[in-house]
């Protein structure tokens, strides 16, 4: 099945297949959740996309704004993702979670691991 035929896909297999979520798994759940949004309601997760649909999802820190440009349903590369999706994301989100990770001493809570030593070397710059 090749991109150029496909009439319709389900949201979470296109978020994994641009590469949005590491699986599929992950943007189903998402769907769940609601922070996968189009027209400023939650979608589900078997939703089908429609090409110029604009989405917004939120992430951890950030809230991120795509336009569907292509439809796939296979994951791709990353230097292929330009094709599928147009990053309408504001700037000043990008600016807001660089912001806040130079501000961050350790690593995403997350990890649940022992600080590296670079983070103690920040810790101990930090408390000195």
């Amino acid at each position: 099945m090749g991109s150029d035929e496909l009439e319709k896909v389900r949201i979470d297999k296109w978020l994994w297949a641009v590469r949005i979520y590491k699986t599929r798994t992950l943007a189903t759940e998402a769907c769940k959740a609601g922070s996968v949004k189009i027209e400023g309601t939650n979608t589900k997760p078997s939703r089908d996309l429609k090409i110029g649909e604009v989405i917004k999802i939120r992430t951890h820190n950030l809230t991120k704004t795509v336009k569907v440009v292509g439809l796939i349903d296979r994951r791709i590369g990353a230097k292929l993702v330009p094709e599928y999706l147009e990053d309408l994301t504001p700037k000043e989100e990008y600016e807001r979670l660089k912001e806040k990770r130079e501000n961050s001493i350790w690593r995403e809570a997350e990890t649940n691991a022992r600080p590296t030593k670079k983070d103690r070397r920040a810790l101990d710059k930090f408390k000195s």
